[in-house]
């Protein structure tokens, strides 16, 4: 609303301003009249009367009193004119300067014109022709006098210019007769010079008449009927066609005086006639502008009390208005969508209610608008969260299915490996046992983006080194992967099977992303906060903005998006650390590659002392099968891509050659040259591999028997 009433304001000064400015025009012309006007007329008087005194003077080389009387009030004149100059003031616009430093100029030179004719230097003609460039200067002022902007008056105070400047030519034609008639005799040049006034002077006469109005011409016609102009026109065309002055003095002085008269009069008249048409209309443009000016103001003023009113209610409207909508988009709308994501039940019609706002319909109608929106909103929220939780509920079935029928698997595979005494078929039985292990952990990956527990957890603390072998023996390029020194310390069992998934997820990820040959490094150190897990590759790692968006994800896991499943190991990784507190954090490697550090926050850790209180022969309470895999992954080397079995590493202690588990010693280095031990017979392969499941299905009824 501010726009219009800027632009009405501006148009309503604009306006004003040009009003205004014919009015300044006009009563500047005026002003102008009454000080240079004035002054310059009576100052082109006396230098007319000068010049025909200095015509006598030129002819007959005397100087006269009559002469010197006329320059003393050519002088008073002068400086009359310079005070009326001043006083016009700040009227003299830059239009008027250089017509009056012209003027300024050639008065200047008024007395060497006065020297040259006293000492008799130059002829009549050049003498008068200096008077006449002073003269002409004069005019040149008033053509810039008459600039008005009213039209009408424009081409009256032309008019009467030019009626002016005729009376100008007469005064010059004057001035050279009573020079001739003092001798008698015009000379070619000064014929020359007459003729040329006469047209001149009949000319302006012409253009004078036919530009004024009937008040102002018709004074002039009866002028140009009376008997001197007569004579003087006659007299005129005479010499123009003689080429020598009039008989006798008398008749041509005494046409001229009475006709310059009439003239000088007429000229006076009309020029205060015309000034007092230009007063009068500058009265009247003033008496408009107060009216419409004061009008416009008023108009402008209400424009600006009544929008402002209306403004003040609309903005009070639309305050409101945007109150609501805020309230809506930043309180109300996030705090449904959180409950949503927490699982909570969300009354849609209870939820979505209507934005209470008072003012003008379309405020009421925009308000309704969003009232609709956030009932939209609201039920798309409440259907994508009923979305959620069905996909999420599908994925919990579908994992809990296939975790039972991998539990099933893996029960198979163990009945199978009992009944197999074949080494080749027993590795191609490991080789299913690691995949079923490994699609295992992919199901729980599954009920952990469902939001549930995978199930497996048990009642002792469970050693860290025991969590990081098992999550090594659920990747698949296990072989890749070196265990660095790890202080003793244990974890809770209720987030071991957790802490491995996560750490499995890290490794799995390590090794994917490095270069096939490269060995990924897991290390770990008791600090004060907790216990830090760090794994480390030789890969190409990632840009420090991947850095940052990553640990940003980790910090705070964003609701899971089905189609963002590039990056699904980490995701699991940041629900599995936000569950227990655990802070993971990815940097850049001094290797190049990446660095997965793993804080386990210290109310998860347990002392040394109570560790060793709980294990059993200083072996961690896990599974036999979990522990079983992950001593044979890093305590042998492999064959063929998988874990190496080591001699009698599985055995109950009564069926080993050697020592029991935890008092074995490094075996003597065999002699040099001493031959190599004979293979066993296929009996005695049979009666090993039978030892090796009877103790196998021990350790099953020892583990079934503990119980999760």
């Amino acid at each position: 609303m501010l726009l219009p009433l800027l632009s009405l304001s501006a148009l309503w000064g604009f306006v004003l301003n040009l009003t205004m400015g014919d009015a300044q025009s006009l009563l500047r012309a005026n002003t102008l009249y009454r000080t240079l006007g004035v002054a310059s007329t009576d100052l082109g008087l006396q230098l007319q009367a000068e010049r025909v005194r200095s015509a006598e003077t030129l002819t007959t080389r005397k100087l006269t009193s009559v002469l010197s009387a006329q320059r003393a009030r050519t002088d008073r004149s002068v400086t009359d004119f310079k005070l009326a100059v001043m006083e016009a003031g700040s009227w003299v616009g830059e239009d008027l300067r250089l017509p009056l430093d012209t003027l300024d100029s050639t008065l200047g030179r008024l007395g060497a014109i006065r020297a040259d004719i006293d000492g008799g230097l130059g002829s009549r003609l050049a003498g008068l022709n200096e008077y006449n460039r002073i003269l002409d200067a004069i005019f040149s002022l008033y053509d810039h006098l008459v600039s008005v902007s009213d039209l009408t008056i424009f081409q009256q105070a032309s008019s009467l210019q030019a009626m002016g400047m005729a009376r100008e030519y007469i005064a010059r034609e004057h001035a050279l007769i009573i020079g001739a008639l003092s001798d008698g005799r015009l000379t070619a040049p000064e014929v020359s010079a007459f003729t040329e006034y006469a047209a001149s002077r009949k000319f302006l006469h012409s253009r004078g008449l036919a530009g004024l109005d009937v008040t102002l011409r018709r004074p002039y016609e009866q002028v140009f009927a009376t008997e001197p102009f007569q004579s003087f026109a006659t007299m005129e065309a005479r010499i123009i066609k003689t080429g020598s002055p009039p008989p006798t003095a008398e008749g041509w002085t005494e046409a001229t005086d009475k006709l310059t008269s009439r003239l000088d009069q007429l000229g006076s008249s009309s020029t205060a006639v015309l000034a007092t048409r230009t007063s009068e209309a500058a009265t009247s443009t003033i008496v408009k502008i107060a009216i419409a000016g004061g009008v416009g103001l008023i108009a402008v003023l209400a424009s600006i009390i009544i929008s402002v009113r209306f403004g003040r209610r609309l903005a009070g409207e639309l305050a409101g208005l945007r109150t609501a909508a805020v309230e809506l988009s930043q309180s109300r709308l996030p705090d449904i969508v959180e409950r949503l994501r927490r699982g909570e039940d969300v009354d849609v019609q209870k939820e979505a209610k209507a934005i209470k706002v008072h003012g003008s319909a379309e405020i009421t109608d925009v308000a309704r608008a969003f009232g609709s929106v956030q009932r939209t909103a609201v039920t798309a929220a409440v259907g994508q969260a009923a979305l959620r939780r069905g996909v999420g509920q599908v994925f919990l079935n579908l994992a809990r299915r296939k975790q039972g029928l991998l539990h099933r698997q893996l029960a198979l595979l163990d009945g199978m490996q009992r009944r197999t005494h074949d080494p080749d078929r027993l590795e191609e039985l490991f080789r299913l046992d690691h995949l079923t292990t490994r699609m295992r952990r992919h199901a729980e990956s599954l009920m952990i983006l469902s939001g549930a527990a995978p199930g497996r957890a048990w009642r002792k603390p469970v050693p860290v080194i025991d969590i990081v072998r098992a999550a090594i023996a659920e990747i698949e390029d296990y072989t890749r992967v070196s265990v660095e020194g790890m202080p003793v310390a244990a974890v809770d069992g209720t987030a071991a099977a957790d802490l491995t998934h996560l750490v499995a997820e890290l490794v799995e990820n390590a090794t994917i992303y490095s270069p096939p040959n490269t060995t990924v490094h897991v290390s770990g150190d008791l600090v004060s906060n907790g216990y830090v897990i760090e794994v480390e590759d030789r890969g190409l790692g990632l840009s420090v903005a991947e850095y940052s968006v990553f640990n940003t994800r980790m910090a705070a896991p964003p609701e899971f998006d089905l189609a963002d499943s590039d990056r699904l190991g980490l995701f699991v990784v940041a629900k599995l650390a936000q569950r227990y507190g655990i802070k993971v954090l990815l940097r850049r490697s001094p290797f190049g590659g990446t660095t997965a550090i793993v804080l386990v926050p210290r109310s998860m850790v347990t002392e040394q002392a109570a560790l060793e209180a709980g294990d059993v022969d200083g072996k961690a309470d896990l599974p036999n099968r979990t522990r079983k895999k992950a001593l044979a992954v890093v305590t042998s080397g492999t064959h063929a891509g998988l874990p190496r079995r080591v001699r009698q590493a599985n055995l109950v202690p009564q069926l080993k050659e050697s020592p029991p588990l935890g008092q074995e010693q490094a075996p003597e280095p065999e002699p040099r040259g001493q031959e190599p031990p004979p293979e066993r017979s296929p009996d005695e392969v049979r009666d090993l591999f039978s030892a090796f499941q009877r103790g196998t299905q021990r350790a099953r009824n020892e583990a079934s028997e503990e119980g999760p």
